[in-house]
């Protein structure tokens, strides 16, 4: 793990910090947050959240940003790296009476520089449509709280759709609902559509279409959150009895499942290409699962305390071609990574299709991703091919990942090339905590899982092909001196006592759904920082910037700056 050695050093508060890449450096100017800059007491609020979208308008200047602080809520024109934030104009502020605002979602596919349209979701179970540029609120769901009377987790636009959004909620389930269609005036009545082990689908029966169109049960305890795929066709979800579910979205089909270490997993996303969940939660872990051959790949120490957010970053994807050599570490080898914003996207896209091609030269990926928790830390985390595709030898010892060594080599992985149809590459995502919300789409086949209640306008986004590997030599993992006294095979003792599944925990160590510590590799972060006072509830990567938040109510701007002199891989 890259700490600093001693305690005073240890809990400084970093503005900057070195990758391979280049540097990132706290904009302090570019901070948001309420008006008066006042920390806000956090004791006993809903995490503090931010959306982000695109206006497209002709000014060049078309990001907003949203976030909730306490039962405050704020919608700003954001300046990004560019200029500095004036918080004495909010677009729209909101004070609600008796309940909090939870967690929000613009819809990109609506969203004009006129109007926009943006679900919140509150700590009493109502979810709200506004409309913060004509400041109009447009309709309240289960304004009685017929549905659902607890907390709303999460709450997503259907992506491809103008009208459909998927609510959870900490009761553990889910809600379908389409904004041109009514709640009853009375408890809605469920008539079963499909089963499976640990959830159940419900269709609802009245005389008129209402909503919710369905209801999901999933698990036990609360449903933390959810995210759609890429191609929008799959739906992963994370529970508080520490299962990670990923779903047919359409045809309401369990894809797969994966358990915690232990306790609860609070957070999860998609790599851009569809081919990977992380999950983060209770266990101090960020778990890596492949979607194609669904089981655990690795896993990530990092952080002291629960990991609260993951996220991938499509901007720092590393795409390497050419004859096989060996790693100097020079300059001159990290040229073509220390570009940012757009147009390192475009590149990295570009030899992401060079690599579907015959091209018979080698071509390598890594993935980057993010984590944040309530330890106050920021890591970052490289996913390499000798993580991918371990019994692969490699051809270059050219590798950013750092892997802790186990007690015993990896086991129980087929090393499988992961191939998936399609040469296209997805256009870059946009800036929000959503999933891309675009209108680019494949044309194909449209499904739905109740006759007319939905159409499936999904956006369907080609995925990333990672095949033609060439064979590498395997990196001599990093020897690195850290404690794991808490993560033990004895930890099975610590599982969630409080879930009811009919899966035993105990039972889960040792298997595919929860393979033992030595089984995985275990990757240590690229960097890990403290930046903040209170626990970190936001990561989000933008173009040329990374975006985190605190529970304080602090919306920090990193700008990403391409480094020039030094050595890449020092850190500050």
């Amino acid at each position: 793990m890259a700490t600093e050695g001693g305690g005073k050093e240890m809990n400084e508060i970093k503005t900057q910090f070195t990758t391979r890449e280049g540097l990132y450096k706290l904009l302090p100017h570019s901070e948001y947050s309420r008006p008066n800059r006042v920390p806000f007491n956090s004791q006993g609020s809903n995490p503090v959240r931010v959306s982000f979208v695109n206006l497209n308008d002709q000014s060049g200047n078309g990001d907003r940003l949203c976030f909730n602080v306490g039962r405050e809520l704020y919608f700003y024109i954001y300046k990004g790296v560019r200029k500095a934030a004036d918080l004495s104009k909010p677009i729209d502020k909101r004070i609600y009476k008796g309940t909090q605002p939870t967690c929000h979602d613009f819809n990109h596919l609506t969203a004009t520089a006129e109007s926009v349209s943006l679900l919140v979701g509150f700590s009493a179970g109502q979810v709200q449509l506004i409309d913060p540029i004509k400041k109009e609120t447009s309709k309240l769901f289960n304004e009685e709280r017929l549905i659902d009377k607890s907390r709303v987790t999460c709450v997503k636009w259907v992506p491809g759709s103008e009208s459909l959004f998927l609510v959870a909620h900490s009761s553990g389930n889910m809600y379908l609902y389409n904004v041109e269609h009514t709640c009853g005036t009375a408890a809605p009545h469920y008539q079963l559509l499909k089963q499976g082990e640990s959830f159940a689908v419900h269709t609802c029966k009245s005389k008129s279409t209402r909503n919710p169109l369905l209801k999901w049960t999933v698990g036990e305890g609360a449903l933390n959150e959810f995210a759609f795929s890429p191609d929008g066709k799959f739906l992963a979800c994370v529970s508080q009895d520490g299962f990670l579910r990923v779903f047919n979205f359409d045809s309401v089909e369990l894809h797969g499942t994966m358990k915690s270490y232990f306790g609860g997993l609070l957070c999860v996303c998609w790599s851009p290409d569809g081919k990977y969940i992380v999950t983060g939660g209770e266990d101090d872990l960020v778990t890596v699962w492949s979607f194609v051959d669904c089981r655990v790949i690795a896993r990530g120490h990092g952080h002291k305390s629960w990991v609260s957010v993951v996220a991938f970053d499509p901007y720092t994807t590393s795409v390497e071609e050419g004859d096989p050599m060996e790693f100097s570490g020079s300059d001159e080898d990290f040229q073509d990574l220390l570009h940012f914003g757009r147009d390192r996207a475009n590149s990295t896209q570009s030899r992401l299709s060079k690599r579907n091609s015959t091209d018979s030269r080698p071509v390598s990926v890594t993935y980057r991703f993010g984590s944040v928790g309530q330890d106050t830390q920021l890591c970052l985390w490289d996913l390499t091919e000798d993580i991918l595709f371990p019994h692969q030898p490699l051809s270059r010892a050219r590798t950013h990942t750092n892997v802790m060594n186990a007690t015993s080599p990896p086991a129980g992985s087929n090393g499988n090339s992961v191939t998936t149809p399609g040469n296209s590459v997805p256009p870059p995502l946009p800036r929000s905590n959503s999933l891309p919300h675009s209108a680019v789409s494949n044309a194909g086949s449209k499904s739905s899982v109740m006759d007319g209640a939905i159409a499936s306008g999904v956006s369907k986004f080609a995925t990333l092909s990672l095949h033609d590997r060439k064979e590498r030599h395997h990196e001599k993992d990093h020897k690195r001196n850290h404690s794991m006294g808490h993560i033990s095979s004895k930890s099975s003792d610590k599982l969630n006592l409080v879930t009811k599944t009919k899966t035993d925990p105990a039972k889960t160590l040792g298997t595919p759904l929860c393979p033992r510590m030595e089984d995985v590799p275990l990757l240590e972060p690229l960097i890990c920082k403290k930046i903040a006072h209170e626990r970190l509830t936001v990561l989000i990567f933008l173009e040329d910037c990374i975006v985190t938040a605190c529970q304080e109510g602090f919306i920090c701007t990193w700008g990403r700056l391409p480094n020039t002199a030094g050595s890449p891989g020092a850190f500050l």
